[in-house]
Order: structure tokens, then sequence, then C-alpha cells
């Protein structure tokens, strides 16, 4: 997913001239592309997330939209209160890029596990979040927010993720994507790289993927929701203020509310420093 956002991301600054990419001094391996091609577009802000956020917010009120990127705990939990005050509450277009969402990083530690950050952003009410669960989910999600530029969060895997469609499909806020062909009406429905693991348990049900989703978008979810007899949402977060918890809001009071299953990870997790997918297994994601 790395890869593909840097390759996207240059090619669509090649005909934007306001696209601007801020790095926390990371990322190397990954952003010399764009930093080659766009030197005077390009900043290290160093290990000062919360000014980078600042900055990203006074580029953006000039006219930019700015992509701030690091490590998925770094440029969200660090730096909420810019997030919350300079970005959304003045709907700048500034794209937050989280990479190692989940336990990407779990050999880390706790420092580094992303399990909460859908519950901290989606409490923004401007902020869409775009999770992709494949690489061209990623360059699909990061054309719909170029196309339309606002305050965003872009939650992306650490590396080597697979493809699981076969073309780029077409992404809205709210708008379920199809990955999976299966038979009858219990389906699973997954956000960012859960996907991977909805594939793994769909025994034969359909599989669809939901990337872009907000507070605006909970309104068009019981339509979709109701269609199904059931609805076993996936992510690699935590239960609460998660994936699962924003679709059961959109349908609660609903008939719908009582067709969503949620599989999300244990808190267990937290208290544990493993690889991915050891800890994916023990928070209950995959089997």
């Amino acid at each position: 997913m790395r890869n593909a956002f840097i390759e996207e991301l240059t090619t669509l600054a090649e005909a934007r001239d306001n696209i601007a990419l801020i790095v926390g001094d990371l990322g190397y391996s990954v952003i010399e592309e764009f930093a080659d091609c766009f030197p005077d577009r390009f900043i290290n802000a160093g290990v000062a997330e919360q000014n980078m956020t600042g900055l990203a917010a006074g580029m953006a009120s000039e006219g930019y939209h700015v992509f701030t990127y690091s490590i998925a705990n770094f440029p969200t939990f660090r730096c909420a209160e810019q997030i919350r005050n300079d970005v959304d509450h003045h709907r700048l277009p500034v794209t937050v890029v989280a990479v190692g969402g989940g336990v990407a990083y779990g050999a880390l530690g706790y420092s580094h596990h992303a399990v909460q950050d859908y519950a901290l952003m989606r409490a923004m009410p401007n902020m869409v979040i775009a999770a992709p669960g494949d690489p061209l989910e990623t360059r699909a999600c990061l054309r719909w927010l170029v196309d339309n530029p606002g305050p965003s969060y872009l939650r992306l895997g650490k590396a080597g993720e697979p493809r699981f469609h076969d073309s780029i499909p077409d992404v809205a806020p709210g708008q379920w994507v199809p990955v999976r062909e299966g038979g009858g009406d219990d389906i699973l429905l997954s956000t960012g790289a859960a996907l991977g693991a909805a594939i793994a348990r769909a025994e034969g049900r359909p599989v669809w993927s939901l990337p872009l989703w907000s507070m605006a978008a909970k309104i068009q979810q019981p339509g979709q929701v109701a269609r199904h007899a059931r609805v076993t949402t996936l992510e690699d977060h935590l239960a609460d203020g998660g994936f699962g918890s924003w679709l059961t809001e959109a349908v609660a009071g609903t008939p719908a509310a009582a067709c969503i299953q949620p599989i999300a990870l244990s808190s267990e997790v937290c208290d544990m420093v493993a690889g991915q997918s050891t800890l994916n297994r023990i928070g209950g994601l995959t089997l």
C-alpha cells in the first residue's frame, strides 16, 4: 500500500501543482520518488508531529492540499488537538496519512499499535476516513481524496499487502465495494487491511469492502444493510469506537440493526508484543 500511495501521489502531483507532502522524519526508501520530483513541495518536519500538522494547516489555508505522513499513532494521537482545531474545524484540505494501521508494527509494542485511531478520527465531524483494503483501493481512495479535498485520514498497511481487485474500483464515501461473489445473503463487510481476513473467513459468502466512510456517510447505510440477512464486519481495530460500532450507530433504531455482527481485535493485544499475524490471531480477527 505504501508504494501504491507514493506512486499515485507523485502521478497526481504532476497534474496538480498544489499537492504537497510533509513527513515526520521517516518514510525513507518509500517517499524519495515524490521528494525527487517535487523538492519544493516536500518538507521533512522532523520528529515534531504537532508542528507538522500546524504547518500543513497553514499551507492548506493558502491553497495547498497537504499530505502528512508518519507511522499511524504519531500523526493522529500525538497531534489530535491540531487535527481537531486547525484541520477539521476549518475544513482544510489536509490528508493525514498513517502507515501501519492496526498491529502492523506489533513487534514494536503498544506505542506503535494503531488500534484506537478510527475512534479518534471518526469523531471529527468533517473527517473522511479512507481505509483501503489493497493497493488498488489505495489508488482509488487517493484519487477520490484529491478530487474532493478536505479533512481526511488515509490509513495504510505497512508493506506487502496482496491485491484483491482485478482493477481500480470505483469508490465514494459510504459506498460498499464488491470484492468476492458468493451465495446467500449472509455477507462480510470489511474496512482497511482487514479485507484479507474477510476473504479468509468467507467460506463461499460474498465479501464487500468499505474503504471510504465518515459521519455524513452514515445516512446511506440502513438501506445497504437491509438487503442482507446478516452483515459481519471486520476491522483491525478495537471494537469500541471502531468500524463495526460506526455501522451499528448508522442503523440504530431500524430493523437492520439486528443484522450486524462485528469482529474486531480484542483489547488483549494492547499488552502484547508480537508480529502482526500473531496479534491478529490472538486478537480474534483471523482464525
